[in-house]
Order: C-alpha cells, then structure tokens, then sequence
C-alpha cells in the first residue's frame, strides 16, 4: 500500500503522523512524507528563503524517521507550491492508495493543510483520503462507523476496510441511511403530480435496498474476520446528519464511507455527503475512492 502523508508543523497534522504510526498497515506499505512550502513572495530571499525550507526539511525527515522506527518503509520529501495542488499531483505522481492529512493546520510559516485545503484534496484526489482527528486512541481498538448505500461506491468502501488491518478488538457499526421525505422524494423526480401510491413504492424499494446494502456490508466485513455490532437503517431527511448524529453518539473513532453514491431517491454518498461529514465530523473520517 502506497501512503501519502502530508504534514506541516500543526497540531493536526501531529494527530495524522501519530495515527499512521501506531495503525496496523498490510506488508509491503511505504509512506511517503510530504510537507508543502507555499512559495515565497520575491522579495523573502536569501536567509529567510533558506530557513523555511530547512525548516520543513526537519519537518518532513523527523516524521519518516518515526515511521522507519515503527517498522515502516518512510521516505520524506519537499516542495514548493500551492499545497492543495501539490499534494494532489504528487498523490497521481507516486501512485497513492491513501492520502492521509489532519482536519486543519495553524502554521504560520507554511499556511498548510487549512481547512480549505483538506476539502480540495478530498474533492479532487485520485486516491482514498483520510481526514485525520486526535482521538486518544491510538493502537487501541477502534468504533468505526461504516456508512452504506448499496452503491458501487459504498460496495468498495466495505471491501476496502475488510482489506485493511486494524488493531485486536475493533468494533465495525454500518448504517445506511434513506431519505425517505415525500416532498423531497417527489421534487428529485421533477414530477409535481407524482401520486402518493407510486412514492410509497418508491420509499419500500429505498428501504429494501438499504437492508440488502447493509446485509452485503456485514458478509464482506465478516468474511474478513471483522467484529460488526448492530446495523441501523434509518429514515431521514439528511443522510449526512444521520451519520454524524451517529457517530457522534455511539462515539466512533472513524467514520469510513464512499465518495460516491447513487439514485435520485437516496441522494446519499454524494460527494457532497462525504465532503460534509469530513468536514464536520468529531471524528476522523476515511473517504474510499477508487483508482482508475
């Protein structure tokens, strides 16, 4: 697996290297270090110019050098740009499976990993990206909330997290989500005069494919050897709350979901709802997409 680890000097981005270094990665990983320098006004040459980039050298070697102690195949690396382009080129460039930053940065010198930042790459990058929050618990089992809508997008989303090694005694919870309002139902159709009769087939249909959504979940998740707790369907307006009213409430300490999903009916997993619960989620959160 091809990690991509981008940091800056920021509490969060703290959070991310100390997440990468205490999860269980498969054999084989390698995670590349990236910090990003945004490039410099014309006039901050010479000394200034020198003293910014030795320190986000420090930045980038110091977090491979912690990972090469965990066992882990680190290189460190860095560039000069605008952060959310360079990361998202450098993702293609190195073939990612997984772009790992924290929620947000506050350094001064680098402005890196802003809010804004994080959202860019998430939107646009080609790989799976992981929006990394301190919980306090690392190495420890984990509550990881698994959002499902039946999509190909959410089908992945299982498979990826039954791939993925995790620390003994993690507890998988899946939820799907339908919206199951008949005004909304009936405006997603464009269709005024939609009779009551056809929305309420339309609402059955929308359940069953969340139960056989989470019923596919569950067999990937166990057929890994994966522990899951009780599976919720719920009905509602936003998907995205119910999942962060979820999460919030049990408490996970990961939300994993898909960038995508489909049907006019659901309107769930789109990549508005990923974006927002990355967004606004207490915890961390992993977006699957696929490559290619």
């Amino acid at each position: 697996m091809q990690i991509l680890l981008a940091v800056d000097a920021s509490a969060a981005s703290r959070a991310a290297l100390d997440e990468v270094a205490t999860r269980p990665w498969p054999e084989g990983s390698r995670v590349e270090v990236l910090t990003v320098v945004d490039k410099l006004e014309p006039w901050a040459l010479g000394e200034l110019t020198e003293q910014v980039h030795a320190h986000a050298r420090q930045l980038a070697e110091s977090a491979a050098e912690r990972l090469r102690l965990r066992g882990l195949a680190a290189d460190g690396r860095v560039v000069e740009g605008d952060p959310k382009t360079k990361i998202l080129d450098h993702a293609t460039t190195l073939g990612a499976d997984l772009i790992v930053l924290g929620a947000h940065g506050t350094s001064a010198i680098e402005r890196f990993l802003l809010g804004s930042v994080s959202k860019i790459v998430l939107r646009y990058a080609p790989c799976s990206v992981a929006i990394v929050r301190d919980s306090g618990a690392r190495g420890a089992a984990l509550k990881v909330l698994l959002a499902v809508d039946g999509s190909e997008g959410s089908r992945r989303a299982a498979e990826a997290l039954a791939r993925h090694p995790w620390p003994a005694g993690t507890e998988i919870r899946v939820l799907s989500a339908v919206e199951l309002n008949l005004s909304a139902l009936q405006a997603s159709f464009e269709i005024p005069s939609l009779d009551i009769t056809h929305l309420e087939s339309q609402r059955a249909a929308a359940m069953q494919r969340a139960e056989d959504a989470i019923d596919s979940a569950r067999k990937t998740l166990e057929a890994a050897g994966l522990a899951t707790s009780e599976s919720i369907s719920v009905l509602v307006a936003s998907p995205k709350e119910v999942i962060l009213q979820e999460a919030a409430e049990w408490p996970a300490d990961w939300i994993v979901l898909g960038s995508n999903g489909h049907g006019a009916l659901d309107r769930f997993l789109l990549g508005s709802t990923s974006e927002a619960v990355a967004t606004h989620a207490a915890c961390s959160v992993e977006v699957i997409r696929g490559k290619g």
